[in-house]
């Protein structure tokens, strides 16, 4: 292990240390405060400590190994060991330097997922729709909550706008990377003519704000009410419980209208409010961020994408990463771990990069 890294987590294991003793100190027990901020502090040391722990162990039986290799009646037991011991530090060392990198500070927050019909009309709205199943069949598979705030319909079944609430461990680490473009190839059932058809829509993943991140003055907000336009059957509502939330100062406005009471949809138009303002704040503070996410969402135009389903070939390429799966049928059915996980890993190994370029 590089000698930096080693100094970094002897440090963190001599903090560690110092916390373990700290909470146990009667006059801190006695000042909640102090002692849950020690207690928070600890735990998230924890998972970096066992590591580095672990690979010192290894380590020193791997130096145990190399010294049985003098013995000739040993040896060849011994060069299997070391074999194997090379082998788990080297993925060891590689964990270490992962769990160095700075926690995304939207790790543990619940996930706003828009989802809106782009080019190709009743085709995108179609494809909008399929792409809600599949997520929502994504989150159920990890045990994610997930649930309509707001859906604009089509006739034919199809979605021109819906937002979504993602509650639950790692919803956001999971869904993060599906802000974007996503395009479709295949042929329209609108279309009786069977020839292939392009169609895209857009899809933007918010991390969700909470009430301390953004006070909203209530001077600042003007409520509308109005019957709700939703599925219909069991959930159609009879009286005037949709709510439309604007924004004032800054003209944004948002509606919920998926549950029954209004005092709900108004509790839901609140929350998504906060969320989209919150949302704008980042980006007016960090104009890098602002260019990104308009790189990622773009105008939902047919050439830009950032995964293409194409389902005469049975194919899905995420083009950010250069990667294609055959199983077009898994991935709708919410299988996106294999892609996820790759995006995960392109994006760690480019914070590795950046970090050792910094150290």
């Amino acid at each position: 292990m590089d000698a930096k890294y080693r100094e970094k987590y002897e440090w963190i294991t001599e903090r560690y240390a110092e916390l373990t003793e700290t909470i146990s100190q009667a006059e801190v027990i006695s000042e909640p405060a102090r002692y849950q901020a020690a207690l928070k502090e600890r735990s998230q040391l924890e998972e970096q400590v066992r590591a580095y722990q672990n690979y010192l162990q290894h380590e020193q039986h791997l130096l145990q190994a190399r010294q049985m290799l003098e013995d000739p009646d040993l040896a060849d037991m011994a060069q299997a060991e070391v074999r194997e011991l090379e082998h788990t530090l080297a993925l060891e060392e590689d964990e270490l330097r992962m769990l160095l990198l700075p926690r995304d500070p939207d790790e543990d927050r619940a996930v706003i997922l828009e989802i809106r019909g782009g080019a190709g009309g009743e085709e995108a709205c179609l494809f909008a729709a399929d792409l809600m199943r599949m997520y929502e069949h994504y989150a159920t598979r990890h045990r994610l909550h997930f649930s309509p705030m707001s859906i604009s319909d089509t006739e034919l079944g199809g979605i021109k706008e819906g937002i979504f609430q993602i509650t639950g461990e790692r919803a956001w680490p999971l869904f993060k990377f599906e802000s974007g473009v996503h395009r479709v190839q295949r042929v329209p059932v609108t279309d009786s003519t069977g020839k292939k058809q392009t169609s895209t829509c857009t899809v933007a993943v918010l991390p969700e704000a909470e009430e301390v991140d953004l006070v909203l003055d209530p001077r600042d907000i003007r409520m509308d009410v109005f019957r709700s336009t939703g599925h219909g059957g069991q959930y159609i509502n009879t009286t005037d419980s949709a709510v439309r939330l604007t924004h004032i100062p800054t003209g944004l406005a948002v509606v919920s209208q998926e549950q029954k009471s209004q005092l709900r949809n108004r509790e839901t138009a609140m929350m998504l409010l906060r969320t989209r303002l919150l949302e704008r704040m980042r980006t007016e503070k960090d104009q890098a961020y602002a260019e990104s996410r308009k790189s990622q969402v773009g105008t939902g135009d047919r050439s830009e994408r950032i995964r293409t389903y194409n389902f005469h070939e049975s194919r899905v390429t995420d083009h950010r990463i250069g990667l294609t799966l055959y199983r077009i049928d898994d991935i709708m059915n919410g299988d996106l771990d294999e892609i996820v996980q790759s995006l995960q890993t392109e994006e760690n190994t480019r914070r590795l990069r950046e970090m050792s370029a910094g150290a």
